[in-house]
Order: C-alpha cells, then sequence, then structure tokens
C-alpha cells in the first residue's frame, strides 16, 4: 500500500428524485452528474468513475462522452469507468474513446474493464449470453494487445482477424492505466495477473475482509507471471452526512428501492432495516455514516486489503443531487485528511 491512499468516487447515474420527491428526466440526471464531478474535483479528490448501463433506473450509457463533458470543466481529477463493459463492446472502439478522452482532459484518463453484472447490453447490441466468458476472454486480450499501441495482428472466434492494424490516436504520453474490476471470482483475479492489470475489487456486500484472499491470491499470481506490483482497489457503496443517524437516514429509503428493485429481478429477498443497519456497521460493506466513521471504516479496509485506492460509490438509488453534493463535500473536505491522517500520511 502507498503511504498515501487514493481516494474516488463512483456513480453509475442512479434516475434520482427532486426535493418533492417527483423522478428527474434523464437529462438532467446527466446534468448533474457533471456538477457533482466538479464537485469532486474542486476538492482535491483522485478519481471520478461512470457505470455503464443500458437500463431505465441508470442514465448513463455512453460513459465516455459524459467523461469528455466533465473534462472540460475539470482540471485535476482522473476520469474513468466503473465499469466498461468490455463483453458487449469492441475493445478497439474502447481504446480509441479512452485514448481521445486522455487527449481532452490532458492524461487524465482511466479504464476499469469487467463484465458488468448487469446483461442488458448482450442483447442490446446482438451479443449472446451462452458465450459470457468467451466473450471477455478474448476481447480482454484483444484490447490488452491493442493498449500496446503496436500494429496489431490478431485471431479468435468473436470478432474479424487482425493483420498488422494500427489504431488511432495513440496516447501521448504513456499506456491506458488500465483496471480489472472483480466482483468474486477467483479467475478474474488471476486474469488480472496474467495481463498485468491494477485489481479493482468491488464489494458491494458482506464483510470486506473475506477480499484478503483475493489479494493474496493476485500478488502471488503477479509474482508467478513475472508481473510487476500492482495497485489494488475497493469500490464499495455508501453515503457521508453529518451524523450516523442522519447518514442512515438519508441513504435507507433509496437503497431499499434499488436493492428491491434488483432483488425482485433476481429473486432476493427484500431488505430489511436489520441487514442495512449490519452492512453499515463496522464489519459491513456499507460505507454511511459521519465523515469519522466513514474515514474509519475506509482507513480499516486499506489496512487490511492493504489498498492503494478506495473508491466510494456515493450514488445508491434515487437520492436527491442535494444529498449526494453534501456527502462529496464531506467525503472531499472531511474524510480524504480524515484517512490519509489515519493511515499516518498527514497530520490534521
Amino acid at each position: 500500500m502507498t503511504t498515501t491512499l487514493e481516494l474516488g468516487l463512483d456513480t453509475f447515474g442512479d434516475v434520482s428524485v427532486d426535493a418533492a420527491g417527483e423522478t428527474l428526466p434523464h437529462a438532467q440526471v446527466l446534468r448533474n452528474l457533471v456538477e457533482q464531478a466538479r464537485l469532486a474535483d474542486s476538492l482535491g479528490l483522485d478519481y471520478f468513475g461512470i457505470g455503464e448501463h443500458h437500463r431505465v433506473d441508470f442514465a448513463v450509457s455512453a460513459p465516455e462522452v459524459l467523461l469528455a463533458a466533465i473534462a472540460a470543466q475539470t482540471k485535476h481529477i482522473h476520469l474513468g469507468t466503473a465499469v466498461t463493459v468490455l463483453s458487449s463492446d469492441d475493445p478497439l472502439r474502447v481504446f480509441q474513446r479512452f485514448a481521445t478522452l486522455d487527449a481532452v482532459s490532458n492524461g487524465r484518463a482511466e479504464v476499469i474493464l469487467g463484465r458488468g453484472s448487469f446483461t442488458e447490453s448482450f442483447p442490446l447490441f446482438g451479443f449472446e449470453l451462452s458465450q459470457y466468458e468467451e466473450l471477455f476472454e478474448e476481447k480482454l486480450q484483444l484490447f490488452a494487445e491493442v493498449r500496446k499501441q503496436e500494429p496489431i495482428t490478431w485471431t479468435g472466434n468473436t470478432r474479424a482477424p487482425l493483420s498488422n492494424q494500427s489504431v488511432y490516436p495513440p496516447l501521448e504520453n504513456r499506456l491506458l492505466k488500465t483496471w480489472i474490476g472483480v466482483g468474486g471470482s477467483p479467475e478474474s483475479v488471476v486474469r488480472a495477473a496474467h495481463y498485468g492489470f491494477p485489481l479493482m475489487l468491488a464489494i458491494i456486500g458482506g464483510e470486506p475482509h473475506r477480499f484478503a484472499p483475493f489479494v493474496r491470491l493476485y500478488k502471488q499470481a503477479l509474482e508467478q507471471f513475472g508481473q510487476p506490483l500492482q495497485p489494488i482497489g475497493v469500490h464499495s457503496p455508501g453515503h457521508v452526512s453529518d451524523t450516523d443517524e442522519q447518514a442512515k437516514d438519508e441513504l435507507w429509503p433509496h437503497y431499499r428501492v434499488l436493492l428491491d428493485r434488483i432483488g425482485r429481478e433476481r429473486g432476493w429477498p427484500p431488505i430489511t432495516r436489520d441487514r442495512f443497519e449490519a452492512e453499515a456497521g463496522p464489519e459491513g460493506a456499507l460505507y454511511v455514516g459521519s465523515p469519522e466513521t466513514v474515514a474509519t471504516k475506509i482507513a480499516r479496509a486499506a489496512k487490511l486489503l492493504e489498498l492503494d485506492r478506495f473508491d466510494l460509490k456515493y450514488a445508491n438509488g434515487t437520492m436527491p443531487h442535494e444529498n449526494l453534493m453534501h456527502s462529496i463535500e464531506l467525503y472531499g473536505s472531511e474524510v480524504a485528511p480524515r484517512v490519509q491522517h489515519l493511515l499516518g500520511a498527514v497530520e490534521l
């Protein structure tokens, strides 16, 4: 773990409500996202990630377009996805879009690649779910090749072959920083190590210490593949407010709507307040509470999992824009310095 932990924010662009409880149009949610990212940049946070989805409850289907708009209104914060669903996209086009984002942001682009926990993009873009594993494996292999920015000769089963093909534009000064998002599969951990890509663990439920074996597996696999050490990050949901009770009371109704909606699709039981309280407790995966509570929990996870970055998924369900902005403000101005202090990197 580095002496200073990188702290970022993630969002899926959840369709939210206004102060009167009325659902906002997708267009307004997208404009609000730009404002949220500007605030994150002004607070000195390290990363702002936007997830890709193709369903009614999330507004962002083209994150790179939104990230380019954000790049034009920010100066320092790194910009990327959370995640890009590579299986249902074209690796060459993904690289081109992020190379373009890197240019307009003066070198601030990153990408987190994953298979995605939602599958709407597969039928939408004409891919078979029966090829779920093969699509990701082949497309990740091809992305790793195009990332080298050398002419590509490649053959696979899921797209036409390439022969000595160059891809433009190249990045100006470096390789594109490319993470692999992992939700709980050892095979995915080993795959990230095989390509020498940083590992982003999506911990959205349960006790974070359960992922410590994945960290050990990743480091062992890097060594076995002859790869240098790479950063390890965690993406987890949460909400920051002035007090613990206020934060939980603000988040609970919106989080319940989100979890129950997804639960109905996947056959999960309805979430209870007791389960929510357990996830919000010291051992759970919800980083919700006052700045002191959230900072303590992040620092504990960072030490336990030897993290280089922590990304808070700050939008969880229909919570209004004003509450999200307050959460971002507290995360950047109070949580971030407390975390660094607890890790011994700075003095308060």
